[in-house]
């Protein structure tokens, strides 16, 4: 089964004054929301079950669904309106509503892309990356398999490489930004167990990825925008023309 989770929880507080009436989810971008946006593609690429988490407004984004028959799919709701959860908790709380063998591609309501989801590779847990200029990096080795993270700004490290004594071998990692497109593999799910009902889903890998592989994707011409910000709703307009 080809199955799915979008995070739509979150408050969209960089997204105000339009998130003090909406959820981020429903923010119309291209004449249509961007919760929309990414069913049809995750649709498109036959993904047939998907689960949504919801918290702030989460009644306008169930009305919503509802509203359009669920645009023919298995669409599940996990409800976290009485505690918002962070990543990592919302993947926790919503495992019951998938299918246990399966991959979850798990993608950002407010992630526009030109990424073929159709031949995403799943067969293992898989973080979608790109070269874009940003302040927090994903650090991989040359087999593209995740050593660690870093804040360029502060120096930080998490992960294997925080307890690296070879700079230069720190210094020969890959740094790449993550796109918030991800595939939690059904390997990885026993090591929920270990952790508390909240947590930010990259502490969970930055964690894991000591002992399990988890690999780094590359798209070819991967294009990329984050609709988190007002000045981006024009942007994300001409993207949905040129490349979606």
């Amino acid at each position: 089964m080809r199955q799915a989770m979008i995070f739509a929880a979150g408050l969209g507080t960089r997204l105000k004054p339009l998130t003090d009436t909406m959820p981020k989810a429903l923010v119309p971008v291209g004449g249509q929301p961007l919760l929309y946006h990414v069913v049809m593609r995750l649709k498109d690429a036959g993904f047939e079950r998907i689960v949504v988490n919801v918290h702030h407004f989460a009644d306008q984004i169930i009305d919503y669904l509802h509203a359009n028959g669920n645009f023919g799919l298995d669409i599940r709701i996990s409800d976290e309106r009485e505690r918002l959860l962070e990543t990592g908790g919302g993947i926790k709380k919503a495992m019951p509503l998938f299918d246990a063998e399966s991959p979850i591609l798990i993608h950002n309501v407010d992630i526009l892309s030109n990424l073929d989801l159709k031949s995403l590779p799943m067969d293992a847990p898989l973080l979608v990356v790109s070269e874009r200029q940003t302040k927090r990096y994903l650090l991989f080795d040359d087999d593209m398999r995740l050593q660690g993270w870093t804040n360029i700004e502060t120096g930080e490290l998490k992960g294997p490489v925080a307890n690296s004594h070879q700079p230069s071998a720190i210094s020969q990692l890959k740094r790449l930004a993550f796109s918030g497109i991800h595939v939690f593999h059904p390997s990885l799910a026993p090591l929920l167990d270990d952790w508390q009902e909240r947590f930010p889903i990259m502490d969970f890998y930055l964690s894991a990825c000591a002992t399990h592989l988890i690999k780094g994707y590359e798209a070819p011409d991967l294009c990329l925008l984050d609709v988190g910000k007002l000045d981006t709703l024009d942007q994300a307009e001409k993207f949905i023309t040129n490349n979606i």
